[in-house]
């Protein structure tokens, strides 16, 4: 059995710099117990004046796009430079089993082994936005523990795929040649929302292709973002590390030039957090609140067109 660890445990741990300890309040922060939330929570407001340090990344990106690839090549180079980050990899969760691979860690063999770097896979479970419920609170533990770089790497773009930049400073989606196919699936929030375009794999006989996919995305940025920040579509392979540097200098260039959209990100996102909070409790306590044999009854009158689902919605609510 594992000593259960208290509030100056972890203090002492992070003072330390006790990566045991970072790992063990991630999962603290992660657990559903009522006590270790309580912990958690009182973990995280001491330690929060020791947060908003780091620079925050998300990565996204369609599916075979090479994230973990790309996290690994730009960390080594960050990590070469005397600095030190933190990756967040979230995994997707089985909507059958409810089980996740975790398996980032196999894909960053260079990385895992890098004593400046620090790799924590996590499930999305049923969280929507290609994160984890817990991730805010685990990418504050990373900058309290003195991160200079946390790096949030998402499931991958989908529908609904924006929740990472709500967490982020900086929000950069990498896409592949072809730019036509990608612009077709990608939703017009996320290409709102980004701000930086990398197009990866510009490695080999796809020069040609690399070039006309950073300019239909271009065009289309330019488009969507008329005013303020216009994010750059650059290109990389992580393959020949061709691009990697030049993407780390205008990282730099934002988290210098940028500091008052920073700002206002940070401010924003701080409120968008709380509501996420009110919105998850109050799920949670309707859910306490109303009993299996109540919810089956209500299930089985849609199932007979008794009640339509948004009669049966709202007989619920009269009843929470």
């Amino acid at each position: 059995m594992r000593k259960t660890l208290t509030l100056n445990d972890y203090l002492e741990g992070f003072k330390n710099k006790d990566r045991t300890i970072l790992s063990r309040a991630i999962t603290l922060v992660e657990s559903q117990n009522p006590e270790h939330q309580k912990l958690a929570q009182e973990l995280l407001k001491t330690l929060l004046p020791q947060t908003g340090k780091s620079k925050r990344i998300g990565i996204s990106g369609t599916p075979g796009v090479g994230k973990s690839t790309f996290i690994e090549s730009f960390g080594k180079i960050l990590t070469s430079q005397n600095k030190t980050l933190a990756v967040l990899a979230v995994d997707p969760t089985s909507q059958v089993s409810g089980g996740s691979i975790l398996g980032d860690k196999t894909r960053m063999n260079e990385l895992a082994i890098d004593a400046l770097a620090y790799i924590r896979p996590s499930p999305s479970g049923v969280t929507l936005g290609g994160v984890a419920k817990r991730t805010r609170e685990s990418l504050l533990l990373c900058e309290a523990f003195g991160f200079d770089y946390v790096l949030v790497e998402t499931v991958g773009v989908g529908q609904s795929e924006t929740t990472v930049a709500q967490m982020v400073d900086l929000f950069v989606m990498l896409l592949q040649p072809g730019a036509g196919d990608d612009l077709q699936g990608i939703k017009r929030g996320i290409l709102e929302m980004v701000d930086m375009v990398v197009v990866t794999k510009d490695d080999g006989d796809n020069h040609q292709i690399i070039q006309k996919a950073k300019h239909d995305y271009e065009r289309a940025l330019h488009i969507l973002r008329h005013e303020g920040w216009i994010p750059p579509v650059l290109s990389c392979s992580a393959l020949t590390k061709s691009g990697l540097s030049e993407i780390q200098n205008v990282i730099e260039a934002y988290f210098k030039d940028q500091k008052g959209l920073i700002k206002t990100k940070r401010d924003q996102q701080g409120l968008d957090w709380m509501w996420q909070l009110i919105n998850d409790g109050l799920k949670e306590k309707f859910l306490s609140k109303i009993t299996t044999q109540e919810f089956a009854q209500i299930e089985s009158k849609i199932l007979t067109q008794d009640l339509t689902p948004p009669q049966a919605a709202q007989l619920l609510l009269n009843k929470y």
